[in-house]
């Protein structure tokens, strides 16, 4: 077994000791959002993150914002104050012109080409690509929030001296959604198997013919051969040779974050199955190594479209507060409500916290 892609930190810039999984503050929800023209899509995200326990932790903190050495636009900043601002505001909705303000469309342009280099050849997201990030402009909840992600990721490692991709992989968006894939490919001619490793913050699964979550991860973890149009030189055979390809989660994230395509892969067309998704999840069966100790997450965030098509309808979300109660969060309305209710929408992503 050979195995590529899992060189060793040389130094890690945020130590995951730091990380506090639980609210260090309990209190009421905060403030809705105001959409903006077409901005349903953002506020999801930025509700999603805001209630992500770890990070809130962090960005209420102020860690960031008092060492920040990055010039210009910085997306660590901004949402350190944009959190700030939406759990202590005593409104019941804020207008968040200023993260509107400083998401320059040109910075999210480049970020797009950075992070989707394959942008022009093929469909990335389950929706339909935007090309760049406008308010007015209708645009795709899991785009924004890969993008978001990135943003936050490299604000961290903006100014460092550390070089190596493996220490630039421990910042604190990695330490709290990353998590590392292992592609185990087996070469049909000699058996010969050879692992290559991935980091992830995120895992986007197909759901055509899946009824449940569960059934998707058993799917995405599943053995599958390669098309033979895609040759894969064995180092053993020394040739290219038909192999099978099984994609399992080697290190599991402290957040685990779900997109359900709900694009059809031919059509484009809005896959609009029910996939039920439970309140507890246990990683382990979907790990390298699916025995040993339950890997148990909890649901505390859901990211609903709805729509008829991926090319429009109205994006709105459901997070668990720091008080421990289920709202409802449609742009400026937030609204409580009971798990039953979060458990039974028709979701596009999905948020687990260990």
């Amino acid at each position: 077994v050979t195995g590529k892609g899992m060189t060793p930190p040389q130094k890690i810039p945020f130590s995951s000791e730091k990380i506090c999984m639980d609210w260090r503050q309990k209190r009421r929800p905060g403030a809705g959002l105001y959409n903006l023209g077409s901005t349903c899509y953002l506020n999801v995200v930025l509700q999603c993150l805001t209630y992500t326990p770890p990070l809130a932790n962090y960005l209420l903190s102020r860690q960031h914002s008092r060492f920040c050495r990055q010039q210009g636009f910085c997306m660590m900043c901004i949402m350190e104050a944009h959190v700030r601002k939406v759990l202590y505001s005593s409104a019941s909705a804020i207008r968040p012109r200023a993260v509107i303000r400083d998401l320059k469309c040109e910075q999210f342009q480049v970020l797009q080409q950075v992070f989707f280099p394959s942008l022009k050849g093929e469909l990335l997201t389950p929706f339909l690509v935007i090309g760049e990030f406008k308010p007015d402009i209708p645009g795709d909840a899991y785009e924004f929030l890969r993008c978001t992600l990135y943003a936050m990721h490299r604000a961290c490692v903006s100014g460092s001296s550390e070089s190596d991709v493996s220490s630039q992989e421990t910042t604190i968006i990695h330490q709290i959604f990353g998590g590392l894939l292992r592609s185990r490919v087996t070469c049909l001619n000699c058996k010969t198997v050879s692992d290559f490793y991935k980091v992830f913050l995120d895992v986007l699964l197909k759901i055509k013919g899946a009824s449940s979550l569960t059934t998707a991860l058993e799917d995405f973890v599943a053995p599958k051969q390669v098309d033979k149009k895609k040759f894969f030189k064995c180092s053993k055979c020394k040739k290219k040779v038909v192999v099978t390809k099984m994609v399992t989660i080697h290190h599991e994230p402290r957040v685990f974050t779900v997109c359900l395509g709900r694009a059809d892969d031919r059509t484009s067309r809005k896959l609009s199955q029910v996939v039920e998704y439970p309140e507890y999840l246990d990683l382990r069966p979907y790990m390298s190594e699916p025995v040993g100790e339950p890997l148990f997450y909890s649901l505390y965030a859901v990211v609903v479209h709805s729509g008829h098509t991926c090319l429009g309808g109205h994006f709105f979300c459901y997070i668990k507060a720091s008080n421990g109660q289920w709202y409802k969060m449609n742009d400026v309305s937030v609204d409580s409500c009971g798990i039953h209710t979060v458990l039974g929408q028709q979701a596009y992503l999905l948020f687990y916290a260990r």
